[in-house]
């Protein structure tokens, strides 16, 4: 399931991949300009939900 969710975010160019050539395989992901767009949007949700938890 989060493979599958990585891949449609790297496919919509949200995040960009980069694999090493390690042992054991590693992998690195990273916000695209595109995906660092959405930064605001995700900042305003979770300010709008951490005020809901506090409202008791």
């Amino acid at each position: 399931m989060l493979t599958k969710c990585l891949r449609e975010l790297e496919r919509d160019e949200l995040i960009s991949r980069k694999q090493y050539s390690t042992i054991p395989p590693t992998v690195e992901y990273s916000l695209t300009q595109r995906g660092k767009t959405l930064i605001p949007a995700l900042e305003s949700v979770y300010q709008w939900a951490d005020e809901q938890m506090h409202k008791g």
